[in-house]
């Protein structure tokens, strides 16, 4: 018996080292590969191993000059490659089309979310604004809460200042909107929400507030004036009786409109002035009413946003009590043209209206500048 026990032990290990030898797995370039490498000059190297690919293309559109895409060049391990920049620093979203077939990095565990899809994500250091420093740090949390409006869960993005855990006083709220390609998670990782407001609270250049970035889409984005009334309407009612709601009685925050912030970049800027009336502070970021400079080609037979606002515009006690009105965008920006419109219209109200245009277009590059140049105008009283 014994003799048997032990030949089915000699069998089972040469049974296994056999298997062993047979599936042992050929190591190739892959398992080495660094992507992507930011170099000490700027520059960014990004592989992918693709030895079988055709073509492969790096696609980023926030990345200056990537454009339609760039072509990568293969070596001969099967390694595609292409060095960019010097480039600002900053985040990017990038992502790579091998044959036709976008995909993430495979070597970078570093990625963003947007509306319908990941991106991978690269940070190029080198900002007073938004570099990691040696201060005290706040926290950022993925909340999930019940829409009772859309009868279904939802996620937002919550960031509290440092020392909110250990202390009991309560803080300003401020509201943070993303994009129409975006989503609740676009703020934290490729706009850097968290760590511009950490920096400029240790530097005493902005109060101490709780950020709440909540998801602004309700179904799947699509281009159209009906599709995006209906959506923007939803998301009112989101935000308005479960966003707020949620907000002030689940964290430490004042419940009045002194204590109130709202800003929003492209869609979210449009959303903010659907909600401004409720605020001290707003801020758009490269947006307006949408089709307010071409009505005509809405084809919508809803009043213009300014009949169905006339009571926000015409309130002389709203104006009173409006400490900030504040929009920016890029002189190449495609809606320029829409935020000029807009702070008109306001100002023809009366409006107090801060506005300025930088340089570049509809991008992060410039999404978290004007973050950086919001927040410290905020509950300065």
């Amino acid at each position: 018996m014994k003799n048997l026990y032990f030949l089915l032990i000699a069998a089972l290990f040469l049974f296994s080292n056999t298997n062993a030898q047979n599936f042992r797995r050929t190591p190739t370039p892959n398992d080495t590969l660094t992507s992507p490498k930011v170099l000490a000059d700027g520059r960014v190297l990004f592989s992918i191993y693709a030895p079988n690919a055709e073509s492969v293309r790096l696609g980023g559109s926030d990345i200056p000059g990537t454009g339609m895409g760039t072509e990568m060049t293969k070596r001969e391990d099967g390694v595609w490659q292409v060095t960019l920049g010097p480039i600002d620093a900053g985040a990017y979203r990038y992502n790579f089309n091998v044959d036709g077939i976008s995909v993430i990095d495979p070597r970078s565990p570093s990625v963003s979310e947007s509306n319908m899809n990941v991106w991978s994500l690269v940070y190029v250091p080198g900002s007073d604004i938004f570099d990691i420093k040696n201060v005290p740090h706040g926290a950022v949390a993925e909340i999930t809460y019940y829409s009772s409006s859309l009868e279904r869960f939802r996620r937002m993005h919550v960031y509290t200042p440092p020392g909110y855990e250990t202390s009991t006083e309560k803080y300003p709220v401020f509201y943070l909107l993303h994009g129409a390609f975006d989503c609740d998670d676009s703020w934290t990782s490729v706009g850097r929400a968290g760590y511009i407001l950490d920096n400029l609270i240790a530097t005493g250049g902005a109060q101490p507030m709780v950020v709440i970035m909540p998801a602004g889409h309700t179904g799947p984005f699509r281009f159209g004036a009906a599709r995006v009334e209906s959506a923007v309407d939803a998301f009112l009612q989101d935000f308005l009786n479960d966003i707020v709601p949620h907000a002030e009685s689940h964290y430490r925050v004042y419940a009045d409109i002194n204590h109130r912030a709202i800003a929003g970049l492209s869609m979210g800027g449009a959303q903010v002035l659907n909600l401004a009336e409720k605020f001290a502070y707003f801020g758009v970021f490269s947006s307006g009413i949408f089709g307010i400079v071409n009505p005509d080609a809405q084809q919508s037979d809803r009043p213009t946003w300014e009949e169905q606002h006339k009571d926000f515009l015409e309130n002389d006690e709203i104006k009173k009590n409006l400490k900030l009105a504040w929009f920016a965008t890029g002189k190449d920006d495609f809606l320029v043209e829409t935020s000029r419109a807009t702070v008109e219209l306001l100002r023809k109200y009366n409006f107090d209206v801060i506005y300025k245009e930088s340089d570049g277009g509809h991008t992060w590059i410039n999404w978290r500048n004007y973050l950086a140049e919001f927040v410290p105008l905020l509950f300065q009283d």
